[in-house]
């Protein structure tokens, strides 16, 4: 059998939980109440945000670098890794004395370098190169032949596969109530491939749902397609998940194994990070938010069902809370912005702001964008209002009272200079 057909066994990955049982923890699996009576179902989260690097990925790079040679720990380890997967190699590393190298897309948001420099201490050593995931992939694997240094794959390895999937058995061992839907992330598809394969086995009823962020669906297009793909851009907010291709051993098994996928929007993702922190007092990143905010996505289907969504990861940089916040906004429909040319008359902008905003509307963004002359020049205004329901009442206003203006919501390349 070829290694693009490769499956873990169950003995591979009960193997793996007991080489990785002195560092990983066994995190809760708590019922959601505000989310149960939302969705009229059972909603179970596994808190993998509680891991001691945030995320579940300890269990993969725990596993393959743990059951590395003694010859091959001495040559070091590399990786490439958005963050999740780079403390857990930069904890492993540290934690079995060997020197690990961690190529990080630029963007990478700056708390979780600081976490792989914690984890890692003296053994790490961080490079940052490339704007998304696949450009330090390249550079890692580049200095890999050139260092003869083993690359810590973050997901097309069957040793990472199987570390991944030692989830799927915690789960089911905390289950109190078969599980009907298990929502988890997918980015290069590690942890659905090595979880589904313990479903597969245990739990053969329950429906397995990867959930990828709009802004990267590079499985769903991938199965959709018939063969991996490569996408040729994508939006890197959900940096957990966001990769361009599949791997070829988890686009295997995830087409094999996973009864559908769902697509969620960024904007949305935001909307949930935000419900978490507000009803829950949980905080995730955005990949971590992503299979709850898919319960969105799922509506009366998960009605009267259980449901574990896996929380995958809490690596969020507090500086991230206006963008998120904005784009929740943007996408529920309370933000909304626009370019005004305002009357050349004497008053106009008292009019609009007397005769065309409504009483619960609030002016966030008032900028001219010429320095004299103000009240006759264009203006970039932003918006807030109380409900989506308010936009077209807006927008009426606005034309009865003749305030030429052009809608900058549906012109991402305009909004994106604000």
């Amino acid at each position: 059998m070829g290694e693009k057909h490769y499956r873990p066994r169950l003995s591979d990955i009960q193997r793996a939980k007991q080489r990785i049982g002195e560092v990983v923890l066994q995190t809760p699996m708590s019922k959601n109440f505000p989310l149960c009576e939302k969705f009229g179902a059972d909603i179970w989260l596994k808190r993998e945000d509680m891991q001691q690097v945030r995320s579940y990925k300890i269990r993969g790079a725990y596993n393959k670098i743990s059951s590395m040679t003694e010859e091959e720990l001495k040559r070091g380890v590399v990786c490439a890794s958005a963050g999740n997967h780079a403390q857990g190699v930069a904890f492993a590393a540290n934690a079995l004395k060997t020197h690990a190298v961690v190529f990080m897309p630029k963007p990478t948001p700056q708390q979780k370098i600081n976490q792989v420099r914690m984890f890692g201490s003296e053994c790490v050593e961080i490079v940052l190169t490339g704007d998304t995931y696949d450009d330090a992939y390249k550079e890692a694997k580049e200095y890999c032949e050139s260092k003869e240094a083993a690359f810590i794959h973050p997901f097309d390895d069957p040793l990472i596969i199987e570390g991944q999937g030692t989830l799927g058995l915690d789960i089911l061992n905390d289950a109190k109530q078969h599980i009907d839907f298990l929502l988890m992330p997918v980015g290069g598809g590690g942890l659905a491939s090595g979880v589904s394969s313990v479903f597969r086995d245990i739990s053969p009823d329950t429906k397995m749902i990867g959930v990828e962020a709009a802004g990267a669906p590079c499985m769903k297009q991938s199965i959709d397609a018939g063969h991996r793909i490569t996408l040729d851009e994508i939006d890197t907010f959900a940096d957990g998940i966001a990769v361009r291709t599949p791997g070829e051993i988890t686009y295997e098994i995830c087409r094999e194994q996973l009864d559908g996928i769902v697509v969620v929007p960024e904007g949305k993702i935001c909307t949930t990070i935000l419900e978490l922190y507000n009803e829950s007092a949980i905080v995730v990143e955005p990949a971590g938010a992503a299979s709850i905010a898919a319960l969105y996505m799922m509506g009366d289907e998960i009605r009267g069902k259980s449901v574990v969504c896996v929380v995958s990861g809490s690596n969020n940089d507090i500086t991230r809370m206006e963008e998120i916040k904005e784009r929740s906004m943007l996408y529920e429909g309370l933000k909304h912005y626009f370019i005004v040319r305002f009357p050349q008359r004497a008053g106009a902008l008292r009019e609009f702001l007397e005769k065309v905003l409504g009483p619960d509307d609030d002016i966030t963004l008032f900028q001219y964008t010429k320095k004299n002359a103000i009240e006759k020049g264009p203006a970039i205004v932003g918006l807030e209002i109380r409900s989506p329901e308010d936009f077209e009442p807006l927008i009426g206003r606005m034309k009865k009272h003749r305030i030429p203006y052009e809608y900058m919501n549906d012109k991402p390349d305009l909004l994106r200079l604000i």
